[in-house]
């Protein structure tokens, strides 16, 4: 996650080169052993598998995935590069399965949805559609 490249082959001890952390060996980008030194140290169980370090790892990285790209959706559909808390809040909320997840979440200067009570809107009458017709057929 912090880019510091590969690690290189120590030319002493060949065990070390073959040393791949958790996270890559699992194929993920989130730290696998930091969750499972989180999970340990938070007391949530007396033993903590690996497995489910594992596990929770991969669950949060789909999550932020997911959530990532419908907040970039969003942003390029308002036109802009950046993803702010806008777009996040506009993602979140548009999309079911994560509004039910952060139903109970606040996100800052996210706004709100953008919704306009049916009775506010202006009534179509039949008058105002005749009158539009009248002065293009009359052309």
């Amino acid at each position: 996650m912090s880019g510091r490249g590969k690690k290189h082959a120590v030319a002493g001890n060949p065990r070390k080169a073959l040393k791949k952390s958790k996270s890559a060996r699992a194929g993920l980008q989130f730290p696998v052993g930091r969750v499972h030194r989180l999970l340990q140290r938070g007391k949530y169980a007396a033993r903590i598998g690996s497995g489910a370090a594992i596990y929770l790892a991969a669950v949060m990285e789909y999550v932020t995935a997911e959530v990532l790209e419908l907040a970039g959706n969003a942003a390029h559909e308002n036109r802009k590069t950046r993803i702010m808390p806008r777009h996040i809040q506009l993602a979140v909320r548009n999309d079911e399965e994560l509004n039910k997840l952060f139903a109970c979440v606040t996100i800052p200067q996210g706004g709100v949805m953008p919704n306009i009570l049916s009775q506010l809107l202006p009534k179509k009458t039949s008058g105002s559609v005749a009158a539009s017709q009248d002065y293009g057929g009359s052309q």
